[in-house]
């Protein structure tokens, strides 16, 4: 839940909220809930008037309900009793008009929308007969080498398309050939290869831009959603052991990692570029690839990245592609331009308006949350061996994960994707 400007920047002491025709004085109980509203997901609808609503320290759950009369089971409301700072913060998530708040409020709250549990439940269950469509479809976009001579090769669309259907099952190349026998079976795979076929398509080097393109264009039918990004990157750990650390320090192995760097929207989370380095690829330029491939199908308004991305250059290239960069500055970075107006401005923006900066650099914390849902349905761990496969068992992670989002977004936005 992200709050405006007005609502950062206005005297909490001069507003009220009127309750059953009674207009309750603010006080350090709304303050509070101010405060739980800037939280990520602070508020979830369990049932039908039951919510979960976090502390405000973000760590811990309260039970509030709505039968006739509201009630929460906190120290607070269960000792005094009236309305506590879980209850104010729950009636002001939900109200859709500023009209319910007097005082120097008076336009419409930005309100967060609860789960369409309807729309997320049918896409759940709908979501591995589309899947398989539309990784078809997807696939049948990858233009195919003219043959020559010698023994047929599998089509580079199939060989992709299999080791996506395995990355999707999270199983070994042996057990996810089911999926592949009964995708022969639905018509959307000529033909089931040989188990051993997946391994050998993610050792190939030209497959890493085909991953690449196809991750740009399956993000493509949410372009008329999506206007503000987010910018971040994370390690997938592989099967690999470094023991560097083991020789030098005489500490315990651990597992080489890899860094996905992506461009994600910030309303569906979907990744619209992608770059795979090692785990010691540095982020910052990083940058300007994934906005301007970004920017290649999407019109950019906003686009948020930490301190890591810090740049003259990549304020530059947000200018460039129309939008602008929410980059907070490091300590020691001073306002001089040294050739880029961009860095100037957004460093006084920084500086005087810093509630404002906040509220919308807060749209950065998606990134977070773009990683968290993938790893959490695909895994953060890669079984290939050698580094090309490792990039392209990523890429086919990522891939997997848009396709997703697109299903979920075909029940809740109503989209219909066509590549």
């Amino acid at each position: 839940m992200r709050l405006t400007e007005n609502i950062l920047n206005s005297d909490i002491s001069e507003i009220e909220i009127e309750h059953d025709g009674v207009s309750i004085p603010s006080s350090t109980r709304l303050e509070k809930a101010m405060k739980i509203l800037e939280l990520d997901d602070p508020i979830h609808e369990v049932e039908h008037g039951i919510f979960t609503v976090k502390s405000q320290s973000g760590y811990g759950l309260y039970k509030v309900e709505d039968s006739g009369e509201w009630k929460c089971n906190c120290p607070d409301y269960i000792t005094r009793g009236g309305e506590c700072k879980h209850i104010l913060a729950t009636r002001y998530y939900l109200e859709v008009q500023r009209e319910t708040i007097t005082g120097t409020i008076s336009e419409k709250i930005p309100i967060a929308p609860s789960q369409a549990w309807s729309a997320y439940n049918k896409a759940q269950v709908m979501e591995g007969e589309i899947f398989e469509k539309l990784l078809r479809e997807l696939c049948d976009t990858i233009p195919e080498p003219e043959y020559e001579f010698g023994r047929p090769t599998i089509p580079i669309a199939d060989q992709v398309f299999c080791a996506v259907m395995k990355s999707y099952s999270m199983m070994s190349s042996r057990r996810a050939h089911t999926f592949l026998r009964d995708a022969e079976k639905n018509g959307t795979l000529t033909h089931a290869p040989h188990f051993n076929q997946v391994s050998k398509t993610l050792l190939k080097r030209e497959i890493t831009s085909v991953l690449q393109k196809l991750i740009r264009k399956s993000a493509i039918p949410l372009a008329s959603i999506e206007s503000d990004f987010a910018i971040d990157s994370s390690g997938f750990s592989t099967s690999k052991f470094n023991a560097y650390c083991g020789a030098k320090h005489g500490v315990k192995k651990t597992h080489d990692w890899i860094k996905a760097h992506i461009c994600t929207g910030v309303i569906t989370n979907v990744v619209t570029d992608v770059v795979i380095t090692d785990g010691h690829g540095a982020d910052s330029p990083q940058f300007e690839g994934l906005l301007r491939g970004t920017a290649e199908s999407f019109e950019i308004s906003e686009v948020s990245a930490d301190k890591a991305y810090s740049s003259r250059l990549n304020h530059d290239v947000a200018i460039e592609v129309g939008g602008q960069a929410l980059i907070p500055f490091k300590s020691n970075a001073n306002g001089k331009k040294q050739g880029s107006k961009a860095w100037k401005n957004a460093y006084h923006y920084f500086q005087l308006h810093r509630d404002e900066f906040n509220a919308r650099y807060h749209k950065r914390s998606n990134v977070e949350t773009t990683f968290g849902a993938m790893k959490a349905k695909f895994g953060e761990n890669l079984k290939s061996k050698k580094w090309v496969a490792q990039g392209n068992e990523l890429l086919c992670k990522i891939l997997a994960y848009n396709i997703t989002v697109l299903i979920a977004q075909m029940y809740e936005s109503g989209i219909e994707p066509d590549f």
